[in-house]
């Protein structure tokens, strides 16, 4: 049997949930500072959030249990937060499937239409859920890259004869357009927005993170070349966590694909990365991106994060429906 007590005061749950976010971004290969700072958003994010205590048949608590809601585009969206239990106490895992059950619940009886959970390792519960995307990383400094699968090396020059140069003012209407209409695309195609969604969010990010455009301080704005022709760009800002870059876009354009060129432009990211004095270059990939997911794994990104959502079924949730909200998108 298994029971659930809320825990209505943030100090008997968020400490615990802070210390095994912590953990997981280091063992997942994030510095210790990056860690910290990256756990304390995510906890931030949770103070308004539902937490209990999973109990096991002798009233124990053996586990915890914190989910959520939040709005995307004026719909309600459940979350699931945390869902751990001690494996010594859990060692067939009917407590963190009966967790699942309850979770399911509050989040159908809270109004949401959907669940998403992050997980930091892969988690059999989870595993029907599509995937909407991962968050990976590479340690770039001094000495990274070594041993096999690592990729390029810290010193290593782009596999092709890529060269690169700051984007120009003259440029940048027209690369933000198009990494608009890229990004939309790509949330659209994971599943988790309809296009019209997509549109609006993709165009609210980009104001919100270039604000003054090519001169937005802290952000690297790049052409791509070969040759002296433009064949993509990069997007990178600086100390997005301590010692670490986020490459927001590193985009070969179509036409100068299959050429070699997506590797170097990951390199041109890294000896970026290291150049602002950072140790570790962080992205995103959409879910359904499987060509980027490929690339990212062959020359040594590791998943950090990976995001999956579900719908919740019209019976409140019982169960996970078996298709994602929306189907792929067709291009």
């Amino acid at each position: 049997m298994t029971d659930f007590a809320l825990l209505t005061v943030p100090a008997d749950w968020q400490p615990a949930y802070r210390r095994r976010l912590i953990d997981s971004y280091r063992a997942g290969g994030l510095p210790e500072p990056a860690a910290t700072e990256l756990a304390a958003k995510t906890v931030e994010l949770s103070g308004s959030w539902t937490a209990a205590s999973i109990l096991d048949g002798d009233g124990r608590r053996i586990g915890q249990v914190v989910v959520g809601l939040t709005e995307q585009s004026g719909r309600s969206v459940g979350r699931i937060g945390e869902l751990w239990t001690d494996p010594g106490r859990d060692e067939q895992g009917r407590h963190r499937r009966a967790a699942h059950a309850w979770a399911l619940r509050w989040c159908a009886e809270h109004g949401a239409g959907q669940v998403v959970v992050r997980q930091t390792a892969p988690d059999r519960l989870f595993a029907e859920y599509p995937v909407r995307g991962q968050t990976r990383i590479k340690p770039v400094g001094a000495g990274a890259g070594v041993g096999p699968g690592a990729g390029a090396g810290a010193g290593a020059e782009p596999p092709t004869a890529m060269t690169y140069r700051p984007m120009t003012h003259a440029e940048y209407p027209v690369w933000k357009a198009a990494g608009t209409q890229r990004y939309a695309a790509d949330m659209v195609r994971a599943g988790s927005w309809t296009p019209e969604q997509a549109r609006e969010r993709a165009e609210e990010d980009y104001r919100a993170l270039l604000p003054e455009g090519v001169a937005t301080p802290g952000n690297t704005l790049l052409v791509l070349q070969s040759d002296g022709e433009p064949i993509g760009n990069a997007w990178l800002k600086h100390g997005f966590l301590s010692g670490v870059t986020f490459g927001y876009s590193l985009v070969v354009h179509p036409e100068f694909r299959g050429r070699g060129h997506g590797r170097a432009a990951m390199t041109v990211g890294e000896q970026v990365t290291r150049a602002a004095g950072d140790q570790v270059l962080m992205l995103n990939v959409f879910g359904g991106n499987e060509v980027a997911m490929s690339l990212y794994t062959a020359v040594g990104y590791r998943v950090l994060e990976e995001t999956r959502s579900c719908d919740l079924t019209p019976d409140a949730g019982r169960r996970p429906a078996s298709r994602p909200l929306l189907p792929p998108d067709p291009m």
